[in-house]
């Protein structure tokens, strides 16, 4: 679940969720939750708001008795057992990728914000990057993306090049306009 939760939210690191406490989920902008947090790995400050699907995740284990017993918001296994149970996983759905809880991070920041058209100023921040150099790296993966939205691009020019009769130099200067 806790792998779950990492994809939910800005993908958490699995020491930051493992380390997250209630007291550190409080509303925030417009009366949502957001969690308020320093990351681990950078001590970057990290203020993020809730998804639903993890406010789920969280009510859920709120009264778990490990939970309780060591204040924090969620029970989790070591790193090595969750990922022992992601192998688990992926051998019984015959999914062929390795799965780890780091892989919940690279779908977070690739597949969910990126793909999506979060900026990347803005995915840098959620994962608690301190250079937006480091945050390309993930934004390397998504190639499809730019693939995409150029052809859409094309689209557009070809739709207004029908629209306009004009041909040569004219062409290249009206798409400077």
């Amino acid at each position: 679940m806790t792998f779950l939760f990492s994809v939910a939210i800005q993908a958490f690191s699995y020491i930051d969720v493992k380390q997250l406490r209630l007291d550190q989920i409080t509303n925030g902008d417009y009366g949502n939750l957001w969690i308020f947090v320093k990351r681990q790995k950078t001590e970057t400050p990290c203020h993020i708001p809730l998804l639903d699907e993890a406010k789920v995740i969280l009510a859920r284990y709120k009264n778990h008795r490990i939970c309780r017993w060591r204040k924090v918001a969620l029970p989790v296994l070591t790193n090595q057992r969750t990922n022992g149970y992601l192998k688990e996983i992926a051998d019984l759905c015959n999914i062929t990728k390795v799965l780890t809880y780091h892989l919940a991070r690279h779908t977070f920041a690739t597949t969910i914000t990126l793909s999506n058209g979060v900026p990347i100023e803005t995915v840098s921040q959620m994962l608690g990057h301190n250079s937006l150099k480091t945050t390309q790296h993930y934004a390397k993966v998504i190639d499809t993306k730019v693939s995409t939205e150029m052809s859409a691009l094309q689209e557009k020019l070809l739709d207004r090049d029908k629209k306009e009769e004009d041909t040569g130099d004219m062409k290249v200067m009206k798409l400077f306009r």
